[in-house]
């Protein structure tokens, strides 16, 4: 089982930054790691995936504004988020997928709110 636990949400004023971090109670190396966000009455969309190699991809809405990274070491990704608008308030999850030569499941976080003020 694959416990993954975020932090570093908060309120933020429009134009801030924020970093969250996802720490995961495995060797995080085995797994693709990801960040979602929901806003209330909306679905759950992808908004950084950094794969085992360190390859990543983006949501349209987030490049060039997030930065999402992973240290190993210490089994914790990382999503940098800059320029902030009002629109990024949602909650957002971390996932992990894998593990790496078995057979992959999805493994969810319980979330952590971010709230960006106009």
């Amino acid at each position: 089982q694959v416990h993954l636990v975020e932090s570093g949400g908060g309120l933020v004023q429009s134009g801030g930054s924020l970093r969250l971090s996802c720490a995961a109670s495995v060797d995080s190396s085995y797994y693709a790691m990801g960040w979602y966000r929901q806003s209330p009455g909306k679905q759950r969309d992808m908004v950084a995936i950094i794969n085992i190699s360190g390859t990543t991809i983006y949501a349209d809405a987030a490049k060039g504004r997030f930065t999402i990274s992973r240290d190993n070491a210490k089994n914790t990704a990382y999503l940098q988020m800059t320029s902030l608008k009002s629109e990024d308030t949602a909650v957002y999850y971390c996932k992990a997928r894998g593990p790496t030569g078995g057979r992959p499941r999805d493994y969810w976080g319980q979330g952590t709110q971010v709230t960006v003020s106009s």
